[in-house]
């Protein structure tokens, strides 16, 4: 179970506002965050990986404290069970498929989650190249396995296939849905693509004004937006 309860003053397009976010998400749920462009959906996401501090509440995973502002408690990025993925590959150039992998690897980590994941995500036949001799993607692919070897209690993922072409975009999804339900993972995703949402997720968080003003199953979202598809940017 994540618990979050954070206060977090951001700047979007019209000025200053006030993120405040009080959500639960349960172990192994793939939850969908919604809204447009800079209404706090990857705040929520930096910030529940260690990587943007709260103003003030509380953030927790499995009953274990990660964020608590008033007993000043923050626990580091690297002590935070998480993978993510953004947009960007941020792969490193100069190791190959597999050594992006290995290098993610905890400190005596599991090294057959490495060969499972060349297997799972199809990332076999690439595993000698670098990133520069791969496609878009394919980087996603690598990028999406890293985050992945070290079997984080919780992923988070960004926007992570904005970038790529619909046929890639939809074979990446199945990928997506295949390691969260074999690994049993807590999912997290920012989208703008509705049909991604619907595709993926079974409840979405959609934000507004700096709160979640709506939170529940996709297709009752959209049947209270009408038959119109919601384009939120």
């Amino acid at each position: 179970m994540i618990e979050m309860q954070v206060r977090r003053k951001l700047h979007g397009a019209d000025g200053d506002f006030q993120l405040n976010v009080n959500v639960n998400i349960a172990a192994g749920e793939l939850v969908a965050l919604y809204g447009p462009t800079g209404s706090g959906k990857s705040s929520i996401l930096r910030m529940l990986a260690g990587l943007m501090r709260p103003d003030e509440g509380v953030i927790s995973v499995g009953g274990e404290p990660w964020f608590d502002h008033k007993k000043n408690l923050d626990i580091p990025p690297q002590r935070r069970d998480v993978g993510m993925v953004f947009q960007e590959y941020s792969l490193f150039p100069n190791m190959t498929v597999r050594g992006n992998l290995e290098f993610a690897l905890n400190k005596g980590g599991d090294r057959d989650m490495v060969e499972e994941l060349l297997d799972v995500i199809e990332l076999r036949g690439l595993q000698d190249r670098r990133p520069v001799l791969l496609s878009g993607g394919q980087k996603q692919r690598v990028a999406l396995a890293r985050a992945l070897v070290r079997k984080p209690r919780l992923l988070l993922l960004d926007e992570p296939l904005s970038a790529l072409d619909f046929q890639m975009r939809a074979r990446l999804q199945e990928y997506i849905i295949a390691c969260h339900q074999r690994m049993n993972l807590t999912t997290i995703l920012v989208t703008h693509d509705y049909p991604e949402v619907m595709k993926l997720a079974k409840r979405i968080l959609v934000l507004s004004g700096g709160s979640v003003e709506y939170d529940g199953p996709p297709e009752t979202f959209l049947s209270r937006m009408g038959r119109n598809r919601p384009l939120l940017r």
